[in-house]
């Protein structure tokens, strides 16, 4: 009896010990049995499309667990396709630096020159002033500035830079008796509050409840970002991500031309914006509900406002006047726009039909403004180089609007490569005909009426980057599969594939879906429940935005009622 019971005790200490190494070095045992797994895949039937799925099941898996940094994980095509004869080395290489990638990255520089200066920060603080700061307008002005920043800079960038603003913004109002920003915990009186105290000391202190005014401005803001990144071509990385795959699928298309993107998805973007601001509003300050808990709390005068634009004032002021450094980046900034909206705007000739018969994209644009950026001097003193005064006359040069060492520092090289990565599997499913093999099992799928297979994808592609810490992964996968559903449905490839992009970038109810939601929730304590709660609102309200405005306005620039010839 004895032996059994140590055999037992035996059994369960190795069973804890496996458990134990498992739990410590999954990533390790998955990064090996996860190949081996896929092997079926195509050793039965060894073709060149099943070749190419084992290799983006792979990647797809390797990217949702991040059992490898994705980065890295975007850098398999270099090394399979080559080797297991999808695709030949100079082409996989070639996809790692398309014309997108170069957008991307002259965006992003020009992005790190309007943060380097801090131009951003001043254009949020008058805006907020502007708008006005009781909490309601507050949340709105941050929202609004969020959206704005957002279509320019990546959504991850504009989160970082507001949150602090919001955190100051509290705090104060909090040290001024006005607000709160977490709950104050209810202790009993007496000795079972004596109690309580002794047991909190003991034990590890548990994190503070944000109140729902604290849960609306952060959450709010990390919506803002993902909505706004919608709003431009270059705002977000699915969006990109989309452009490359579209152009390389469709090569003879027109592309995705940026004031077009502009026309459609603004209108969306702001519908979609106030909306989620009445809904939050709603669900955390008792917006329509004047007799809640939530409505009365916030009924605290004007003294509270006064309070917050003395906040804004007073960092204005901390920021002293506008420098040229700012005015000239600023400016620079302005020019993209223009040179990015007029290269192609169908109404008149563009600037680059005037100066070339050869295809200019938008990358031409973006980098015309980064070799600027190197070249303006942040400072205006050589204006007094041969000046009589000595004490006036620069005694070095000075440095330009921005230097390499900062973009070094800040640019995200690995995003690079994760595009790249999926531009590569995109031109291998379209070569080995893994996409076309796709499609012609969803026949029956594609054979839907087209409203209904959108509503379909869209909701598919909601629902799964939820769970995943990289939207532009699941674009990734998903949009060269609806490209070539694209084709056996005959439907025009951007029905499709432009609302399952924007769909990529509806993560919105839990902290890991993506890095906005977690650098919102995390200042704050906000809870994962708490989250989903009012993330589900905003994915509804995104979705029902998306299936009524995109087909309509979408068709009045891409006759969605035709097949284009050049699908073919």
């Amino acid at each position: 009896m004895k032996s059994l019971t140590d055999l037992s005790a035996n059994m369960a200490s190795a069973g804890w010990l496996i458990l134990n190494a498992i739990r410590i070095y999954w990533k390790t045992i998955f990064i090996i049995l996860y190949p081996l797994a896929l092997l079926p895949v195509f050793l039965f039937d060894n073709v060149a499309a099943l070749r190419c799925l084992y290799v983006v099941l792979l990647m797809a898996g390797y990217w949702v667990s991040e059992a490898l940094p994705l980065p890295v994980t975007s850098l398999i095509p270099m090394v399979l396709f080559p080797l297991m004869g999808v695709l030949d080395s100079d082409k996989v290489s070639l996809c790692y630096l398309k014309e997108t990638n170069m957008m991307f990255v002259g965006g992003l520089i020009i992005a790190i020159a309007l943060e380097h200066c801090n131009l951003h920060r001043r254009v949020a603080l008058y805006v907020i002033k502007l708008v006005g700061c009781s909490p309601r307008k507050l949340n709105l002005g941050l929202v609004t500035v969020t959206m704005l920043v957002s279509m320019w800079i990546s959504n991850t960038a504009a989160t970082a830079m507001m949150i602090p603003i919001i955190e100051a913004t509290l705090i104060e109002l909090e040290e001024q008796g006005i607000g709160q920003m977490f709950e104050t915990p209810s202790f009993l009186d007496g000795a079972s509050s004596e109690k309580m105290r002794s047991a909190d000391e003991e034990d590890e202190e548990d994190p503070k409840r944000p109140t729902k005014e604290t849960m609306c401005y952060f959450v709010s803001t990390a919506y803002a970002a993902c909505i706004g990144g919608n709003g431009c071509i270059i705002g977000s990385g699915t969006n990109l991500t989309f452009k490359g795959i579209y152009e390389t699928r469709f090569d003879n298309s027109p592309g995705v031309e940026f004031a077009k993107w502009l026309f459609v998805n603004v209108p969306m973007m702001l519908i979609m914006m106030y909306l989620t601001v009445i809904w939050l509003q709603f669900w955390y300050m008792g917006l329509f509900r004047p007799k809640s808990a939530d409505a009365k709390r916030l009924n605290v005068g004007k003294q509270n406002e006064t309070v917050a634009r003395k906040l804004i004032g007073r960092k204005l002021t901390e920021m002293g006047p506008m420098s040229f450094h700012e005015t000239a980046v600023g400016c620079l900034f302005v020019l993209s726009v223009l040179l990015w909206f007029f290269r192609k705007p169908q109404f008149i000739v563009g600037w680059a039909e005037l100066i070339t018969q050869h295809k200019v994209k938008d990358a031409t644009a973006a980098l015309i403004v980064v070799l600027l950026l190197f070249v303006i001097p942040s400072s205006p003193d050589f204006i007094y180089m041969f000046s009589k005064d000595e004490e006036k006359r620069p005694k070095a040069a000075s440095h330009a609007l921005l230097t390499w060492k900062v973009v070094q520092q800040k640019l995200p090289w690995g995003l690079i490569f994760l595009l790249g990565g999926g531009f590569a599997l995109a031109e291998a499913s379209k070569v080995s005909g893994m996409s076309q093999l796709i499609a012609d099992h969803l026949h029956g799928f594609a054979m839907l009426p087209r409203f209904w297979v959108m509503v379909i994808s869209c909701l598919f592609a909601t629902f799964i980057t939820q769970f995943t810490g990289s939207n532009v992964a699941v674009a990734n996968v998903f949009l060269p599969v609806l490209a070539e559903m694209c084709l056996v449905a005959k439907i025009h490839p951007m029905y499709l594939m432009m609302p399952a992009t924007l769909s990529c970038s509806f993560s919105y109810c839990l902290p890991i879906s993506t890095p906005p939601m977690a650098i919102a929730a995390a200042p704050c304590n906000m809870r994962s429940t708490e989250m989903a709660k009012a993330g589900l609102g905003v994915a509804i309200i995104s979705l029902a935005t998306l299936f009524a405005v995109f087909p309509f306005l979408g068709s009045y620039i891409w006759n969605f009622d035709t097949f284009p010839e050049w699908a073919n």
